[in-house]
């Protein structure tokens, strides 16, 4: 979900282009690689000196720390702090990663690690899709209850009419959200050309730009990502 966000919104408007969001969402979200890089080999040494409960227990706290800190974060985050949040939740999960291996491992006999190697493999990937499936259902339901009004108040006051923008405004969230994800520019591709011409050279220079995509989804967006931050209080209040 962070890449979705970073090529989506964060980026645009942050005067990327939607071609270049792909490659430079992958560059911002090294802070987290660097984070398990660290602290993967440091926490293998350590727990296999003092015992793996510490460690692995350790990560988990620390991941959620940082989560915890994402959600504190306003729309337009500033990218230092980011940086540090992403960076704390790759070093709590290479302080995770190795010690629990390693204890779930030593707990069954010789004999029976290759399968419960493959277990442990299976379960932990398996966890893994179900939670995006939750997260994502989370964030549609998000979405399509605050983008369809933000959408089509965006388009009808650039010119779009009426019709054309509560239809667009009310297609599924996730045809916007990925349609940034790919690497173009959602308005361009969701407008029909033959309104598009229609419009206004002025009107189509801002639907067209790297911003107003970005921000018209993004208040709607962070709040379906992360309901209970306090940007969101800030904004209700």
């Amino acid at each position: 979900m962070l890449i979705i966000w970073l090529q989506g919104i964060w980026l645009p408007l942050h005067g990327y282009s939607f071609e270049e969001t792909p490659l430079w969402a992958g560059i911002f979200m090294t802070p987290l690689l660097i984070g398990f890089i660290v602290m993967g080999p440091i926490s293998g040494y350590l727990s296999d000196r003092f015992g793996a409960r510490l460690f692995s227990t350790a990560g988990m706290l620390i991941q959620m720390f940082g989560f915890i800190g994402l959600t504190l974060l306003p729309a337009d985050f500033n990218y230092p702090v980011f940086a540090g949040f992403i960076f704390i939740l790759g070093c709590g999960s290479g302080l995770f990663a190795a010690p629990n291996t390693s204890s779930i491992m030593s707990s069954v006999p010789p004999e029976t690690r290759g399968v419960s190697s493959g277990m442990r493999a299976t379960f932990q990937n398996s966890a893994t899709l179900v939670s995006i499936g939750l997260f994502f259902s989370i964030v549609t339901v998000g979405l399509a209850s605050a983008l369809p009004a933000t959408l089509s108040t965006g388009l009808i006051a650039n010119g779009v009419p009426d019709k054309t923008a509560l239809t667009i405004a009310h297609l599924p969230p996730t045809a916007a959200l990925f349609g940034a994800f790919l690497g173009y520019n959602p308005i361009g591709e969701l407008i029909p050309p033959l309104v598009l011409h229609a419009i206004s050279p002025a009107h189509q220079a801002i639907l067209l730009s790297k911003s107003f995509f970005p921000n018209l989804i993004a208040t709607p967006s962070w709040r379906a990502c992360t309901p209970f931050s306090l940007s969101q209080q800030h904004s209700a209040s």
